[in-house]
């Protein structure tokens, strides 16, 4: 569990591979949906959301950090994974993979469908990526 408020904003589209964001955890997918799963997070996001998680003041951006919000990759991951199966589409998931930095670029999949949900809390802004193929 998260134990912060969550409130979705619309789906975005559009080609701009530029995300604000200081920390990226990104899960893989394979099989009839092909792509990458990943959540970007601003730092104040990150901190905020990972103490809510912890229960406790997190100050930087550390391993604690870098494990909580893949770990929610890795939720939402599971939670696609579930619904595609459930359509009759067939997902492997990769182990979660977190960059951090001070402007994150993602790339790759030519021709690929790419949508974010942004979602606000208390801590701040941060949004969910899927950029996939189906075979």
């Amino acid at each position: 569990m998260i134990f912060i408020e969550i409130t979705p904003g619309p789906p975005l589209t559009g080609r701009d591979d530029t995300i604000d964001s200081n920390l990226t955890s990104m899960i893989g997918l394979a099989g009839d949906l092909r792509g990458v799963l990943a959540v970007h997070c601003p730092e104040n996001a990150a901190k905020g959301i990972t103490g809510a998680m912890l229960g406790m003041d997190i100050d930087a951006i550390d391993e604690d950090v870098k494990d909580a919000i893949g770990e929610i990759a890795n939720m939402v991951a599971g939670g696609l994974k579930t619904a595609l199966l459930s359509e009759g589409t067939e997902t492997e998931l990769a182990i979660p993979t977190t960059a951090v930095g001070k402007s994150i670029r993602t790339s790759g999949l030519a021709g690929a469908s790419r949508f974010i949900i942004p979602f606000c809390t208390p801590a701040g802004d941060f949004g969910i990526e899927l950029r996939y193929v189906t075979s």
